[in-house]
């Protein structure tokens, strides 16, 4: 089945590590893939130590996509293509594939939005697949058959307050 964690709120990729944490507990394997993130966050070291968790990172990162320049994005998106279509290759050999901050890469045009929902559609049936971000389009919801929206009501960064290590990173 396809989960769908998305919104403003915090907890999204708290979700899917949690799920990502469960399915290795159980014996199944793994495939834990990040998005505008560089591989150097708290959960990536914790479940590189897990046996049945393999984990991706796209060899490109430039941070929030609001701060690239035309030219990263470009970059960046060229990069997002080869990893998701690298990502779909491997999925057989999966039983649970986290697309972390997926939504927002398919929000952004930042990768093939037919490669995803044709992802999503043929490999949703056979495998549990994760995808997360904020404002998912409109097919993305229809496609998930769980749809979790975390919802802001409060954060300390709304305070200045900004990114703690083993918190939110």
């Amino acid at each position: 089945m396809i989960h769908l964690y998305y919104g403003n709120g915090k907890g999204k990729t708290t979700a899917a590590c949690g799920l990502t944490l469960r399915a290795s507990g159980s014996g199944m394997k793994v495939l834990f893939c990040q998005f505008f993130k560089n591989g150097a966050s708290s959960e990536v070291r914790a479940m590189q130590g897990l046996d049945n968790v393999d984990i991706m990172i796209p060899g490109v990162n430039f941070g929030r996509f609001k701060n690239m320049s035309e030219d990263q994005k470009e970059k960046i998106s060229d990069e997002y293509h080869v990893f998701l279509r690298s990502v779909i290759k491997k999925a057989a050999d999966y039983g649970l594939i986290v697309l972390d901050e997926a939504v927002s890469a398919y929000g952004y045009g930042l990768i093939d939005r037919v490669d995803l929902t044709d992802f999503l559609k043929a490999e949703g049936g056979a495998r549990e697949i994760v995808i997360t971000g904020r404002d998912p389009a409109p097919e993305l919801l229809e496609l998930a058959d769980y749809a979790t929206e975390m919802r802001k009501e409060k954060h300390p960064y709304d305070k200045g307050v900004k990114a703690r290590k083993g918190i939110e990173f």
